[in-house]
């Protein structure tokens, strides 16, 4: 595996890929990267040389990738909750902060469907029973 940027790259994959695994690179990124690097974007990663890896990193060098990124978009959702905007609320409480809906979908966000209020018979007919042992009426 080719490693470029502290990322170990896929090695049977084109080029133009192989790169979106780096954290900040996407499709259009991996375009501009391989035109300044002067690389052919259909070559697999492991039919590059050494001289081509070290030029894909040079031009990777202009962007803000793995470590720098991350710690940047940490700073920014840790301003939002210290300023208290509603956004930052949001990202504290693991909900979506950009307007969508919470209703029916977000389960990636929320996590796992929890139901809440639905009691089943044999709960109800164990609480009714024991509360005619301590005499309370039911209806």
């Amino acid at each position: 595996m080719t490693r470029i940027v502290g990322i170990d790259i896929p090695d049977k994959k084109p080029i133009w890929i192989a790169l979106t695994h780096i954290y900040g690179v996407g499709r259009h990124n991996v375009q501009k990267i391989l035109i300044d690097a002067k690389i052919d974007t259909v070559k697999k990663t492991s039919e590059l040389t050494s001289e081509e890896v070290s030029r894909i990193s040079k031009a990777l060098e202009n962007y803000k990738v793995e470590g720098d990124l991350r710690k940047e978009v940490g700073e920014n959702i840790k301003r939002l909750k210290e300023i208290g905007s509603y956004r930052g609320s949001r990202h504290s409480k693991n909900l979506p902060s950009k307007g969508q809906r919470t209703r029916s979908n977000a389960r990636t966000k929320r996590g796992k469907r929890v139901t809440i209020g639905a009691m089943k018979k044999e709960v109800l007919n164990t609480a009714a029973q024991t509360a005619q042992k301590e005499g309370v009426k039911t209806k």
